[in-house]
């Protein structure tokens, strides 16, 4: 989800991020429609040392330090959903400049990957099935991540099917806090995101998790979460220890 962190950061606010071409974060150029070029891009370095909002794709109305001409998406995204994306994208873009205000935009353009991702084989037979939710949880959950499991439970789980499923939106991480769809004392990682990466993630998500169960709202959440997983991407060497201690705070229903 994109929030105002990424503008209210001090590294963004100061300018002291470059993004060439050529170099990072741009890894090759996937494809051009029109006048907009379509580059795949290295999530990691984008989240580390610009916005950690950025997950699996966006264009310039969503973050402004996207070139207005371009599309990024996140490397190891898998074709079928690079092509959900792209049409995600290229719909918003079009109604945009338009003259559509961008939340009208987002909602039209939803609607559209919504009806392409139902054309899916597997949501044909989903459909066809008729499968209840309990089969369909089972089916999104790949590896529960046992060392990260102290209560509440950490799942690895299909990214893909998350979003075909259940919100098109999704991404990174979540929790029960803010997703009904995640069962009660469950957390959320996507398998998009790099082996490397998830620890920042899970310390993300527990931490705000942490916070909400004890009242804080989402925003205030979200905003306190993104600043501890900032501060440990540029400091990584403490972060088991800050993990292990937000795992012990956790509370269940």
């Amino acid at each position: 989800m994109v929030l105002l962190w990424c503008f209210l950061n001090k590294k963004f606010r100061k300018g002291i991020i470059r993004i060439e071409k050529g170099g990072k974060p741009y890894i090759r150029k996937i494809c051009s429609i029109s006048r907009i070029n379509v580059w795949l891009v290295d999530g990691e370095h984008i989240r580390s040392n610009i916005c950690e909002d950025f997950v699996n794709y966006a264009h310039h109305y969503q973050l402004t330090f996207i070139p207005k001409n371009e599309f990024w998406i996140a490397e190891g995204t898998d074709e079928d959903e690079m092509r959900y994306y792209i049409d995600r994208m290229l719909t918003e873009y079009r109604l945009i400049t338009g003259g559509m205000k961008y939340k009208e935009a987002s909602y039209n353009a939803a609607i559209f990957e919504k009806r392409e991702r139902a054309k899916s084989e597997i949501m044909k037979k989903l459909t066809v099935s008729g499968k209840d939710r309990k089969d369909l949880i089972k089916m999104v959950h790949k590896k529960k991540l046992k060392i990260y499991s102290n209560g509440v439970s950490v799942w690895l789980v299909d990214g893909e099917l998350v979003r075909s499923l259940f919100y098109l939106d999704y991404g990174g991480g979540g929790h029960d806090r803010v997703y009904h769809f995640i069962p009660r004392n469950e957390i959320w990682i996507d398998d998009d995101i790099p082996i490397n990466e998830r620890k920042f993630i899970i310390l993300h998500e527990l931490h705000e998790r942490n916070l909400m169960s004890r009242g804080m709202n989402y925003a205030a959440g979200h905003k306190s979460a993104t600043e501890k997983e900032d501060h440990y991407r540029h400091y990584p060497k403490g972060i088991q220890k800050a993990i292990r201690k937000e795992m012990d705070r956790q509370k269940t229903d």
